[in-house]
């Protein structure tokens, strides 16, 4: 665990004797900066995070509880505690402070030994959270792990019943994950969609086809249309998936990956007019997760090369799709494709099986190469599994090499180690974020020649703008969801 004396404290305080008083008291012990306003406090916790923040509140413009807000409300340092230093010594005073988040709260003059105490105990409170949180994480992620493998490999017995279909897997998981992640704002599907279940859905989209273990290899492999007979038996794969699914969530429990697994097996074949298959469900009755692998399932399909049909151009798969919108797929979903249409196209050349799908993907593509001919590796950063996949098999359609990281320390580790023409980067990251890894980065690069450019990825355009991020070290930035084009526009102007 981090040892004590390599915390930092951020010390917030508008009085020069105060400031002088806690950095004597404090300054043995651990590394102390300081600010004298809350402006410059919050300016300070941007450019590096300390571990705990001793606030002052009675302050110039504006007065501690308001920096405690500004705090709290983000993600990025909504963790660091908090301890204000006050004169205002009422208990409401406190009961105010404590209510915004604070962790304690120790009234003026300051007794220097008090500080010291409640100092440590906080911070020693705080390295055991963070242990904690880390085995947890890792818990996490083997669990993950677990349940990953399981999948893969009961997707991978359905895919030796169908050889033709190695890459579908792929293809639908990112096709599925590029619909959620676009439709979690939308009012419709805010409920249901979330970083959690966008998750689960991704792992469980590989088993929509489980059921065909259960088909016979005449139907199954038939290299030709089926008779009215075979397509029923075909359609009982549906059935035979949700069924296997039910009896291991019955066994293992209440699973929520095997709840999505079981509903994709079961809905994918449903249309939002009723005419599908197997029950025949009509609109919201469909399960978000059957609507969404639905429309998946139909363009992969469309692209795909089968031993009864050669692969179709993606610009008339988009307009098949279209024509199925209100029919064949829930509207809203349709919408959400349209506007993801090249995405879904960088995932299916990513994935794709046969020479003849690549060519009928790259069929009418216009890449600029020459705004783009200087860049051969990506470094790309981000911590949210489903934005790193898609944004890799982005980078990956067009040819370059993209190695990933998740997290600003582990980004930046790789860059040591390698030489890389781009860096795109999220900002909020564990460990180490977005910032502070661009701030390292030009720290590295000093005296070095030509900078690598380095882009933020961010949600908003509150979360920055090109005065800022060009202050802060980054040649510019892009908002989510990621898009080629955008990032081709923007390093024209800089060659």
């Amino acid at each position: 665990m981090k040892d004590l004396r390599e915390f930092n404290v951020l010390v917030v305080d508008d009085t020069e004797t105060n400031i002088d008083i806690l950095v004597e008291t404090l300054g043995d012990d651990f590394e102390v900066s300081v600010a004298m306003d809350g402006a410059s406090a919050l300016e300070s916790v941007e450019a590096e995070l300390p571990d705990i923040i001793l606030l002052d509140i009675m302050m110039p413009g504006m007065n501690g509880y308001e920096v405690c807000e500004k705090l709290k409300a983000k993600k990025r340092t909504r963790h660091i505690p908090v301890i204000f230093i006050s004169a205002m010594n009422t208990d409401e005073d406190e009961a105010k402070g404590l209510a915004l988040g604070a962790v304690d709260y120790i009234t003026k003059p300051i007794n220097p030994e008090l500080v010291l105490a409640r100092v440590k105990n906080h911070l020693e409170l705080k390295r055991h959270r963070d242990c904690l949180e880390e085995l947890v994480e890792e818990r996490t992620r083997e669990v993950k792990l677990t349940q990953t493998v399981m999948i893969e490999g009961l997707a991978t017995l359905a895919e030796y019943r169908d050889p033709e279909t190695g890459g579908h897997v792929k293809r639908t998981q990112s096709y599925v994950k590029a619909l959620a992640a676009k439709l979690d704002d939308h009012p419709r599907f805010s409920d249901e969609l979330n970083d959690e279940s966008i998750e689960f859905m991704y792992i469980s989209t590989p088993l929509h086809d489980l059921g065909k273990i259960g088909v016979r290899d005449n139907i199954l492999l038939k290299p030709g249309p089926l008779t009215d007979d075979e397509f029923v038996e075909m359609k009982k794969h549906a059935f035979f998936g949700y069924e296997a699914l039910r009896i291991s969530e019955l066994k293992l429990g209440k699973s929520d990956f095997l709840r999505f697994a079981r509903e994709i097996a079961y809905s994918h074949h449903e249309k939002w007019d009723g005419s599908g298959y197997p029950q025949g469900l009509k609109g919201d009755d469909i399960p978000l997760c059957g609507r969404l692998m639905a429309l998946a399932d139909v363009y992969d399909a469309l692209i795909s090369k089968r031993v009864y049909k050669p692969p179709m151009p993606h610009d008339k798969a988009v307009s098949i799709i279209v024509e199925g919108k209100g029919s064949h797929f829930d509207p809203d979903i349709v919408d959400a494709f349209v506007s993801l249409d090249k995405t879904f196209r960088n995932i299916a050349l990513t994935y794709a099986d046969f020479d003849e799908e690549r060519e009928m993907l790259s069929d009418g593509m216009a890449h600029d190469t020459d705004a783009c001919r200087k860049i051969e590796k990506v470094l790309l950063a981000e911590d949210n599994d489903i934005n790193l996949a898609i944004m890799k098999s982005q980078l990956e359609s067009l040819g370059y090499t993209v190695d990933t990281a998740v997290n600003g320390k582990d980004a930046l580790s790789r860059f040591l180690e390698a030489p890389y023409d781009l860096v795109l980067t999220d900002l909020d990251m564990p460990e180490m974020d977005g910032y502070e890894l661009v701030t390292e980065i030009r720290r590295q690069e000093s005296g070095t020649g030509a900078p690598v450019p380095v882009f933020a990825i961010t949600a908003s355009d509150y979360d920055l703008n090109q005065e800022r991020s060009s202050s802060l070290g980054f040649t510019g930035y892009m908002l989510k969801p990621f898009e080629i084009e955008v990032l081709s526009n923007k390093l024209k102007r800089i060659w």
